[in-house]
């Protein structure tokens, strides 16, 4: 049950006009910081928190699963995602 996946009707695109990645979701717009698009790019329902964190630590320094945990528990809350 560690398997994030975008929530439905969630989208994530990146927005020409404001130059940013961009959440869809039924309850409107949401512009995720640099590391939640970072995650969110890896919310298949088939990759774990720790591979997520994982791959994250291939390209950035210092990540860790805690901080990644967080920060999708922060966007279930917002119903951006969802656990498979």
């Amino acid at each position: 049950m560690n398997r994030p996946v975008l929530g439905r009707g969630v989208r994530l695109v990146y927005d020409n006009t404001r130059q940013t990645h961009v959440v869809l979701h039924p309850e409107g717009v949401l512009v995720p910081n640099r590391t939640a698009v970072s995650v969110l790019e890896l919310c298949d329902g088939d990759t774990t928190v720790p591979q997520i964190a994982h791959a994250l630590g291939t390209k950035y320094a210092g990540v860790r699963e805690g901080d990644v945990a967080a920060v999708l528990g922060r966007l279930a809350e917002n119903g951006v995602v969802r656990w498979s």
